[in-house]
């Protein structure tokens, strides 16, 4: 019983910190990626909104009922924001 609980926190730590960065930074692309403002305001806007989202995932991934669904539902919000980018990608053809 105590190892499903240590691999539990576990799972929430690693959903939060390592995957909440990642997803946050792929959030961040996206979002600079697509506003419809001069690259250097959608730049700032897209880093400003991330940080806020690095600590919603946080908070996220400590209260969702398990380290699992914490784990899938940060992995598909990055799965997102990396469709994004790469459909940004795909259409202007600018990286």
């Amino acid at each position: 019983m105590i190892w499903r609980r240590r691999g539990d926190n576990t799972l929430r730590f690693v959903a939060a910190v390592p995957l909440g960065y990642a997803v946050a930074s792929l959030w961040a692309a996206a979002l600079a990626r697509v506003l419809p403002m001069a690259r250097s305001e959608a730049t700032i806007t897209g880093t400003l909104v991330a940080l806020l989202l690095c600590a919603l995932f946080a908070m996220y991934a400590y209260g969702a009922r398990s380290g699992w669904r914490a784990t899938w539902v940060l992995g598909l919000a990055g799965a997102a924001a990396g469709g994004i980018v790469c459909w940004s990608v795909m259409m202007t053809g600018r990286v």
